[in-house]
């Protein structure tokens, strides 16, 4: 892959991942201050402004550098975390499920708003190949890809929340001692699958096609 197929690669996603982010967190901070906790709130967090959420690493070094190391197949970074004081929620560990499942949520909608985007362009006349229409299939693509990646069970991503959320008090404790151990094996299942096994994919790859078949079975799309 060139430089300029890297670079109308970025123009595609840029606005797409932006979006993604800055709606997942916003939406984190909403949630939690649904059920009593204002801390995102009182930090400005729950804003629809992108540079709120923009880590200058993770949102914007590191996706850059997976596209040219990957050649495009992966896309991988995060943004700031809301912070959420779990502990302020009315029913922190009951909560704490809602609150985590936000951010997966926000992704799920916005990949359905974007199949709406993409099956307007294509009534409008646009092929595949365009730039109008391409960001919108890359919209629907990069929010399943993030809502996929935050459902995985990890600490301290969403899916991870959720367990936390779900086992009984006994093992939640256990299973929270993982969480500072969390970022190096995500981010060594990563490297895995893109040099070796593709360990990611039997858990992303079924949310994917499932996800990606509904949307554009709603809307009638080309397969995305």
């Amino acid at each position: 892959m060139d430089f300029s197929e890297i670079s109308r690669m970025i123009a595609v996603f840029a606005v797409p991942v932006i979006f993604a982010i800055t709606l997942h967190e916003a939406a984190h901070g909403y949630v939690a201050r649904h059920f009593g906790d204002a801390t995102a709130f009182k930090l400005g967090r729950i804003s629809l402004n992108p540079a709120r959420h923009i880590d200058l690493v993770g949102t914007i070094f590191l996706p850059v550098v997976m596209l040219f190391v990957s050649g495009g197949r992966i896309m991988f970074g995060w943004a700031k975390p809301v912070p959420v004081n779990f502990h302020a929620l009315r029913h922190p560990k009951r909560d704490m499920l809602w609150v985590a499942l936000a951010g997966p949520a926000a992704n799920l909608a916005m990949a359905v708003a974007w199949g709406a985007a993409a099956k307007a362009g294509a009534l409008s006349g646009l092929k595949p190949g365009d730039f109008l229409l391409q960001v919108p299939i890359a919209g629907i693509e990069v929010n399943l890809v993030f809502m996929a990646l935050n459902l995985l069970p990890i600490l301290p991503l969403d899916g991870g929340r959720v367990v936390v959320s779900l086992l009984p008090d006994p093992f939640a404790r256990s299973f929270s001692r993982l969480e500072p151990y969390g970022l190096p094996i995500l981010l060594g299942l990563v490297a895995v699958s893109m040099y070796g096994y593709n360990i990611l994919g039997v858990f992303l790859d079924p949310i994917m096609f499932a996800s990606k078949s509904a949307i554009a079975a709603i809307f009638h799309l080309y397969p995305t």
